[in-house]
């Protein structure tokens, strides 16, 4: 993928995430949902940040902290779920909880879910969605490493996707167009 990454921003500066980012020389910056008055100036912050370094493209990848979209990054922010939306998402539903939920009802299937960030938790049109078969008897830990498994492929194509210029958002729904249909047009 061509690609750079001009800022990675961390929502707590002793994620695991800051020392990935430092190693690998990239820009990394903290900031803290709990250093803000309110959710909107928590958000005007971080997209600042991004602003300054002229971020077309964000992907979120355990960021925990909700973020107000300003109209400017409208449909430019990504973010990954360890489920297949709508079931085992919303506020509360990250990380292990979710595939705690999932082996507790008994599911079958789960997956990830890679949709474009709105105001709400887990709410924007879905990119791409991959599912796992989840094998009987399996752990939650279990189930977690076969979905992270899946993120790691489902996360850059919808990257790819979304760069692609073949990429447009109608309401809540997502689609590629041909690029057949994009020359005839």
């Amino acid at each position: 993928m061509n690609a750079e990454i001009p800022l990675v921003v961390a929502s707590h500066p002793d994620c695991r995430g800051v020392q990935r980012a430092v190693d690998a020389g990239l820009d990394c910056v903290s900031i803290c949902r709990k250093d803000f008055s309110d959710i909107a100036e928590f958000s005007s912050a971080v997209f600042d940040a991004l602003r300054l370094k002229q971020v077309d493209l964000v992907a979120l990848a355990g960021y925990l902290s909700l973020l107000h979209i300003p109209d400017d990054f409208r449909h430019r922010v990504l973010n990954i779920h360890p489920a297949l939306i709508p079931a085992f998402c919303g506020k509360g539903m990250y990380g292990h909880h979710v595939h705690e939920a999932v082996v507790a009802r008994g599911a079958k299937v789960s997956g990830c879910t890679v949709h474009l960030a709105d105001n709400e938790y887990d709410q924007g049109p879905i990119v791409l969605q991959s599912s796992v078969e989840i094998p009987d008897g399996a752990t939650a830990e279990e189930v977690a490493a076969l979905v992270f498994d899946r993120e790691k492929i489902a996360y850059p194509e919808a990257i790819r996707r979304v760069i692609s210029g073949l990429f447009e958002v109608d309401g809540r729904r997502t689609r590629l167009i041909s690029a057949d249909t994009e020359a005839d047009a």
